[in-house]
């Protein structure tokens, strides 16, 4: 039986002193007294820091030791290692081991920047502009204004009518950021803090992935203006503000390429003497339809980022797009960065990382405090080190574990079960092998514009929803809303994923949207939930429970005893309800209190001898306070 060992990367476990990094082990009070060392890494080679007892908190002894940061590599990496006469065990960010567990396991701690110190804050809201309000109707595009290669004709349609999936990207009902702005009291009901935008540049398409000129916001959705607007009228509600960036391709129609001569001056497309024609990789000079393009889609030309030009306009030259909006009047706070993992050198996504390090260079040099965002459909460790991006779309570490586990389906929507012990270790292979202050920073999301709506994927079971709800609020990261989610809108995979926000509050589903404004309520409440450490608590077969705590926190200091703040998430995602839950507390710090209050019901419960003793329905989650 291993000890009980805690190390969070969170306060007091990771303390400043001076100029020195401190790091502490509690471990459960024991008659036999084991030797600790600090293990670490400088230059490649071991060393072990033996750990001098500290103060003892409650049930832990308490050790300490200085880290001794690795400056020539990118995070510095650390384990404990707890000596008895005939034993050992390790404790790593996966958990406890008898063994020297794999480097990957290792606690992780950059040091070379900073993520955001507001993002864990925040409550994100995603919108597709050209569907969530229509703020000037004069702003639409009219029937046939364009032709959409491919479609033909665009099209305007009245709001809410029905999508026609042959022609997706040529059908607008005529969303704004005019509506964006005029809707940002009702997102502020609803608690949200920041916004994440798709992308609002100059773009033939409705999805706007395709974008003609990254110097102006689409005058279909305001123009440049409109934006500046939105931004102030953001400012004025303390809120964020987070825009798309397309760097990996163009559209076709862009001038640089100009494949449709829709612009003066011959593009790549036509021209082997383009001004711009080596931004572009051509299979065959001869041919110019050999162009490389994003997943075989003609519309969308790659471009090339061993080109000095296409370096200088995205991030190195003083008014690079990376830079321009981030400074007033726009002034965002921050980029999310599509698809950037291809982006790169040649046809394929070569010295990705160089590139990706030189935009987030070039953003803080504009905005200390810009948000790094990169979208990753799955795992992203090697972007979140410390030295690329703050957070990623968390869809491998976040929403593709909950699908599986609450809806039985995987990326591909093909069929999948695991039950509560699989889903810990999932979570858990994802948190562990990135630095804390990342998970803090990722965006925790249930779907999106690229995702069938994860109320349909359940088969719009609202009691799982909840519990998917919650969880989205709870878990260690930046929760973020689809727009619609809230009241109930359903879809399935693109483009029905995408229909018009439905305004008529007749149609919307009240009893959710209060549940989702009542969770960004508490967590707005609780900074446990926001920076606090991770525990789990149960993980077996339908069961999942995990503690969100804040040792720095003290609930009640006037009381003169010690109470930090604790909040216990437990779910049953079993059509049966599960009696006689035994829950152990003895992973968490020690409070003065055995009480714990529901913050979803007021339902009080008391802790006995080390243990919280639960009911939980069919389909029931709580969300318990020590109090």
């Amino acid at each position: 039986m291993p000890p009980l060992l805690l190390h969070h990367q969170v306060s007091p476990f990771l303390r400043q002193s001076g100029s020195e990094i401190w790091v502490q082990l509690w471990i459960s009070v024991d008659s036999e007294q084991p030797k600790i060392w600090l293990r670490l890494e400088p230059d490649n080679e071991e060393e072990l820091v033996p750990m001098m007892p500290g103060a003892p908190r409650g049930r832990f002894c308490v050790f300490e030791a200085p880290l001794i940061i690795d400056t020539t590599t990118e995070p510095t990496v650390y384990a404990f290692k707890v000596l008895y006469a005939d034993r050992q065990w390790w404790l790593d960010a996966a958990g406890i081991s008898p063994r020297m567990p794999p480097r990957e396991r290792f606690f992780r701690l950059p040091h070379c920047s900073a993520t955001p110190d507001w993002v864990p804050d925040q409550i994100f809201y995603q919108i597709f502009p050209e569907r969530f309000c229509n703020g000037d109707p004069s702003l639409g595009p009219h029937n046939g204004a364009y032709r959409m290669r491919g479609e033909g004709p665009i099209r305007a349609k009245a709001w809410g009518e029905p999508i026609d999936p042959q022609r997706c990207n040529s059908e607008f009902y005529g969303g704004d950021l005019v509506g964006v702005r005029q809707r940002l009291d009702y997102l502020a009901d609803l608690g949200i803090t920041a916004l994440y935008l798709n992308p609002v540049f100059t773009s033939p398409s409705v999805h706007k992935y395709d974008i003609e000129d990254f110097e102006h916001v689409d005058p279909f959705l305001g123009g440049d203006q409109a934006l500046v607007e939105l931004r102030t009228a953001t400012l004025e509600r303390g809120m964020r503000l987070v825009l798309d960036a397309v760097f990996n391709h163009c559209s076709d129609t862009h001038p640089w390429f100009n494949r449709w001569n829709t612009h003066p001056e011959p593009g790549a497309y036509a021209s082997r003497n383009a001004p711009f024609r080596d931004a572009f990789i051509f299979h065959n000079a001869d041919d110019p339809d050999s162009y490389h393009c994003w997943q075989g889609a003609k519309t969308l030309p790659v471009l090339d980022f061993a080109n000095p030009k296409v370096q200088d306009y995205f991030y190195a030259g003083h008014d690079a797009i990376v830079r321009r909006w981030l400074r007033p009047p726009y002034a965002i706070d921050g980029w999310r960065l599509d698809v950037i993992h291809m982006l790169g050198e040649g046809t394929g996504a070569a010295n990705n990382d160089v590139h990706v390090r030189a935009l987030r260079r070039a953003a803080r040099e504009e905005n200390p405090h810009a948000y790094i965002l990169g979208e990753h459909f799955f795992e992203a460790t090697r972007w979140l080190q410390g030295d690329q991006e703050d957070g990623a779309m968390n869809y491998y570490g976040f929403s593709h574990p909950v699908r599986a586990f609450l809806a039985g389906q995987d990326v591909n929507y093909h069929a999948v079960s695991i039950d509560a012990a699989e889903l810990d270790q999932w979570l858990t292979d994802a948190r562990s092998r990135i630095p804390y202050a990342h998970q803090l920073c990722q965006l925790n999301l249930l779907g999106s514009h690229d995702t069938t709506r994860f109320l349909t994927l359940l088969g719009e079971d609202r009691s799982l929803m909840r519990i998917a709800l919650l969880l989205l609020f709870t878990y260690p990261g930046v929760p973020c809303i689809y727009y619609g989610d809230e009241i109930g809108m359903t879809g399935e995979h693109d483009p029905h994923n995408r229909a018009c926000f439905d305004w008529n509050e007749a149609h919307w589903d009240q009893g959710l949207r209060t549940f989702v404004r009542t969770l960004a309520q508490v967590r707005r409440d609780h900074a446990a939930l926001c920076r606090g450490a991770y525990q789990t608590l149960l993980a077996q077969g339908d069961l999942f429970g995990f503690a969100r705590f804040d040792v720095s926190v003290d609930t009640q200091p006037a009381a003169g005893l010690n109470h930090p703040e604790q909040l216990i998430v437990i779910l049953n995602r079993s059509t049966q309800p599960a009696m006689d839950i035994q829950l152990a507390l003895a992973p968490l710090p020690d409070s003065a209190t055995p009480y714990f209050k529901d913050l979803l019901t007021g339902a009080e419960h008391k802790a006995e001898a080390g243990f919280l003793r639960l009911h939980l329905n069919a389909k029931e989650c709580l969300l318990l306070q020590r109090s």
